[in-house]
């Protein structure tokens, strides 16, 4: 990537640039490919005013992302904060992310970014309540760890149910989709590393809006303490891009829950 000079930066507009303080410093910019993917690695060391600039400048960097075609997943290899304790062996991965998030923005503009952080809200709240950790909120999804995968069940169905009653503005639909997994993956400086973080992400984006998808790892260690209005349903094996071996899912359906949903996306049957 080509480093900007000082009269190609400020030859640019200021929307080629995912973050403008009130200073009018302009950071990342993103007016290329090579500047999009550069502001994707950098932006988790970007001093950023507040919460609602740091929201703002993801919502830009995302448009800048879809624009170009490219898929951001630093979710995955998120910064752990030095406070911050993640749990360790065996960890039960909950990841959200919500259901056709470009149309939303093309809609709401400015707006989103405001609803987007009232989505956080509504699920860290249910994951903390439940006793999960946050790993990372990075674009429109939520990367969360539980020590007890019946703690993760519990926040995933509370999510739903409260994003099923939330007022969402100008009447709109707002779903999202839920993945479940379990592994043991390993815990660096950077965060999780492991086929399980992967194959959690593959799991929830092949989820519809709406929809609690878990793997077969997850399943025997939530059997003993389902509640009475939450049942699993068997979706079969599936096949992810990437993964070595197809993964067993199930649906997890919960009283007052849409339950019926499309096949899975962006997953093959196997055979």
């Amino acid at each position: 990537m080509a480093r900007l000079s000082a009269k190609e930066r400020a030859q640019l507009p200021d929307s080629a640039f995912a973050y403008i303080d009130s200073r009018g410093q302009r950071r990342l910019p993103i007016h290329d490919a090579a500047h999009v993917r550069n502001a994707l690695a950098r932006f988790g060391q970007v001093g950023f005013e507040d919460e609602g600039a740091r929201d703002r400048a993801r919502i830009r960097l995302l448009r800048a992302a879809q624009k170009h075609g490219i898929m951001p997943i630093g979710f995955i290899s998120a910064q752990l904060q030095p406070q911050r304790r993640l749990p360790q062996g065996q960890v039960t991965f909950l990841l959200t992310d919500i259901e056709g998030s470009t149309p939303l923005l093309g809609r709401l503009g400015e707006q989103y970014g405001p609803l987007l952080a009232d989505v956080r809200r509504l699920v860290r709240a249910a994951v903390r309540h439940a006793g999960g950790v946050e790993v990372s909120a990075r674009g429109d999804d939520v990367f969360a760890a539980f020590e007890r995968a019946s703690a993760a069940l519990e926040g995933a169905v509370a999510i739903q149910r409260g994003m099923r009653t939330a007022a969402w503005p100008d009447g709109l639909q707002v779903r999202l989709r839920i993945g479940l997994h379990r592994g043991r993956p390993a815990l660096t400086d950077t965060g999780y590393v492991g086929l399980s973080v992967h194959a959690a992400a593959r799991i929830c984006f092949a989820a519809h809006g709406g929809q609690i998808v878990m793997s077969a790892a997850v399943r025997p260690a939530v059997m003993t303490s389902l509640g009475d209005d939450v049942e699993l349903r068997e979706l079969g094996a599936w096949r992810f891009r990437g993964l070595p071996e197809p993964i067993v899912l199930f649906q997890v359906d919960a009283a007052d829950l849409a339950a019926d949903f499309p096949p899975l996306r962006s997953a093959v049957p196997a055979d």
